[in-house]
């Protein structure tokens, strides 16, 4: 045989033997998808948790106990870059609380920040909603009196009427003279639903308290005849609490100075164990961040996973470590912020931001559908408040969620005493670390970002086009000039 052809055979086969084989997105995928059907902790986690240690409340030693959980799980999965990121804050927890109407006592719970001691009588007026129309339609309604609103839009509404936040409807009534706010709860059963009531974090002036759905309507009934005496008297506390974001990192492997934060609160509060809000969310960052050691996933870009603390009672956890990077110049270096709140069981992507490349979600969304066809590849861009990614957002960062697909009943447990462990799916919650993993690998690997940071003007138009300028100013956060 000539010599040059076996020469030249032997360099091919060489190449060939020495080149890497090069995974398809898809086969990534679907390498996580076995892992994680086979290993996913998420669900194990949470129930341990739930058992353990009980509600996570900033600033109580249960709250201590989630984060030092937390941080032992991150060691535990390999990762070798993990760090607390302490903070010092001042930070509400209830006491006694009691509500009589005209002498009757009524089931009632406090709302955050409230006073640390109150006593109040006044009479109560019907503000409806409570939104801004309401109070202008009325402007000396509640004036030395006692607020009374409904916590989501009246059946008999105006259809496009935009809600607010329950601290936004304090804060409402506060600046047009009330002397307390009785908020009623929108699920039947008498439900009694707690939350902060301040849109800062700050001490509230006034009592704000929940009243079930069911004493609500009938005292909106009862005022429509009658005067209505209402008697609050509540006890609180205001500390100076230590709490601690856990952060652990995976540097990324070509663009390490790039950074993909997928962050959600650990933090919960104390009338249950928090497993929807937010165990669900923060204990599937968890089952992420393993995923992507069990699975061997470096992506080009770095990757932060963050257990945020503080986010119940005013996101002080992410506006410390947002704080943080500007401090250091370092913000332009967040490139994109993954948010999982109450999230579980995807359908589809929500991605906040102004994005350049539609593409990237169309062909993501399609590749999860190879992988399950009970993904339905659901697309959505829309951005709210109240959640980690505000402060993120606020910064022009592009934000991305996913399309929850949860039972809608879990959700009448909203920040109330029956959040608990037995709500918990786990499948749902499985396929959160599923599907969550893939988005952020494919996110944390792109070639190119579908968006990128906005600046200040283009931030500010984006919040007027979400609608968020009205609630934004409402709580201080708006930026901007007014005009």
């Amino acid at each position: 045989m000539n010599r040059d052809i076996i020469l030249g055979g032997l360099i091919i086969f060489s190449l060939i033997a020495c080149s890497p084989t090069h995974e398809t997105r898809i086969q990534t995928f679907q390498r996580i998808d076995t892992e994680v059907k086979a290993n996913a902790q998420a669900y194990a986690t949470l129930g341990e948790a739930t058992a353990t240690i009980g509600h996570r409340l900033t600033g109580s030693t249960n709250g201590a106990q989630a984060e030092t959980y937390v941080y032992e799980k991150f060691r535990s999965y390999g990762f070798e870059d993990v760090a607390y990121q302490p903070f010092e804050v001042e930070a509400w927890s209830r006491g006694d609380v009691s509500l009589s109407l005209d002498g009757v006592t009524t089931a009632v719970v406090t709302l955050g920040h409230a006073p640390v001691v109150s006593s109040v009588s006044g009479q109560v007026v019907d503000m409806g909603n409570g939104l801004a129309l309401d109070y202008l339609a009325y402007p000396e309604a509640v004036k030395d009196k006692i607020a009374l609103v409904y916590i989501s839009i009246l059946p008999d509404s105006d259809a496009d009427l935009n809600n607010l936040h329950r601290s936004e409807k304090t804060a409402l009534a506060i600046q047009y003279g009330a002397k307390g706010v009785i908020i009623i709860n929108q699920v039947a059963g008498g439900v009694l639903l707690t939350g902060t009531a301040s849109v800062t974090g700050d001490m509230l002036d006034i009592p704000a308290v929940c009243i079930g759905k069911e004493d609500g309507f009938a005292l909106k009934e009862k005022l429509k005849e009658q005067k209505v005496t209402a008697s609050i008297e509540m006890t609180n506390n205001s500390d100076l609490i230590n709490a601690r974001n856990v952060v652990a990192t995976l540097r990324g492997s070509t663009l390490p100075d790039e950074i993909i934060v997928l962050g959600g609160h650990l933090d919960s509060w104390d009338l249950a164990t928090g497993a929807i809000d937010n165990g669900i969310g923060s204990f599937a960052i968890l089952d992420i961040a393993r995923a992507f050691m069990a699975n061997g996933l470096q992506p080009k870009r770095t990757l932060k996973f963050v257990l945020f603390m503080g986010e119940e009672q005013g996101l002080f956890g992410s506006r410390y470590m947002v704080d943080l990077f500007n401090q250091a110049g370092a913000m332009d270096q967040i490139k994109y912020m993954f948010n999982l709140d109450m999230s579980g069981n995807p359908k589809g992507i929500n991605a906040g931001g102004r994005i350049a490349d539609m593409n990237f979600f169309t062909k993501l969304n399609m590749e999860l559908q190879q992988i399950d066809t009970a993904y339905d590849g659901s697309f959505s861009n829309r951005s709210g408040l109240h959640s980690d990614h505000q402060m993120f957002m606020l910064e022009g960062v592009p934000i991305l969620g996913v399309i929850s697909d949860l039972d809608p009943s879990i959700y009448g447990c909203y920040h109330s005493d029956c959040d608990d462990f037995d709500l918990v799916n786990e499948s749902h919650i499985t396929n959160t670390s599923r599907f969550g993993t893939m988005m952020l690998f494919a996110l944390a690997d792109a070639d190119k970002l579908p968006a990128t940071k906005m600046d200040s003007e283009t931030t500010r138009q984006f919040m007027i086009d979400n609608n968020l300028k009205e609630k934004l100013m409402i709580g201080g956060d708006w930026r901007w000039e007014t005009e």
